[in-house]
């Protein structure tokens, strides 16, 4: 019983750690926009605005180079892994 509730307990993380780097896209560019609102009635410049906007989606893209990143050096790891090593070289065109 307790090894069923693990397993549950580690999908229900690794879904969660999966969703949020889509939140975290979402945030930077909210939080992007927020300071671009913030920045352009503070001094007055309506290019600021696009600034924010800017911002945001940098961080945004950054987050996902982040992840992706992440994903290759977990990838790296299993590519020396026994237990995966008949996967190595599959020909995906044995049809034809």
């Amino acid at each position: 019983m307790a090894e069923e509730e693990k397993s549950k307990t580690k999908k229900v993380v690794e879904g969660a750690y999966d969703l949020s780097l889509g939140i975290s896209m979402v945030v930077a560019v909210v939080i992007g926009v927020g300071l671009g609102i913030g920045m352009k009635k503070l001094f007055g410049y309506d290019w600021l605005f696009w600034l924010g906007v800017f911002w945001g989606v940098a961080a945004a893209v950054l987050n996902v180079y982040k992840a992706y990143k992440k994903q290759m050096r977990s990838l790296e790891e299993l590519k020396n892994d026994p237990k995966y090593r008949d996967y190595r070289n599959i020909d995906d065109d044995r049809d034809s």
